[in-house]
């Protein structure tokens, strides 16, 4: 019967443990919640590593159906980028107030930052959902919430959840390419319709 479920889910699991029968169903039921999200902005630290580079810093990201807007900063708390993105293109400003503009972030942070920021599924998985896109893994804990995800040449692992005005949202996202590995640590989340601070991990 798990068996069953799970083909129809169309999910794939792994895990030296069976997941329970209910997993498939809740896993749908919390996408189905996550869903009515329309925007979101966080605070939170964010480490890079890539070919020998690295980043670590503070980060501030804006999400809508419009568009993102994240700011990027050091230790120290200088800002190094802010990064827009809207349907018509990307533009990243350095610390010096030179803009770049381009199609895609992707891109565009490699040129300028050295390492790549994955835009296009980024404001998906940091909510623990993924994109539209083929998903080539899925894993979920027994109350059907992401634990890893496979998608677009990312390895997605979701280690923290925190209830958060009746949503599960993740606190900690570690994002793995074959260049890059990316962890996000989210220290406060908010609605965009809603002043109050939802969440803080202390």
């Amino acid at each position: 019967m798990a068996i069953a479920a799970l083909l129809l889910a169309g999910c794939a699991t792994l895990g030296q443990q069976p997941q329970a029968t209910l997993a498939p169903e809740l896993y749908q039921q919390h996408l189905a919640s996550l869903a009515t999200i329309q925007g979101f902005s966080i605070d939170g630290r964010i480490g890079v590593q890539t070919d020998g580079k690295g980043f670590s810093g503070s980060t501030h990201w804006q999400h809508s159906v419009q568009g993102d807007q994240i700011a990027l900063f050091s230790p120290l708390g200088s800002q190094v980028a802010s990064i827009t993105t809207t349907p018509e293109g990307v533009t990243l400003t350095n610390s010096d107030g030179k803009a770049y503009h381009a199609q895609d972030a992707a891109s565009l942070t490699q040129q300028n930052l050295g390492w790549s920021l994955p835009m296009k599924g980024l404001p998906d998985w940091v909510l623990g959902r993924p994109t539209n896109s083929v998903v080539e893994l899925t894993q979920w804990d027994d109350a059907g919430n992401l634990v890893r995800l496979k998608q677009d040449g990312w390895d997605i692992e979701y280690t923290q959840y925190i209830a958060v005005k009746g949503y599960l949202l993740p606190g900690k996202v570690t994002l793995r390419s074959l260049k890059a590995n990316l962890k996000l640590i989210i220290e406060q989340w908010h609605m965009t319709d809603e002043s109050a601070v939802l969440h803080e991990v202390k």
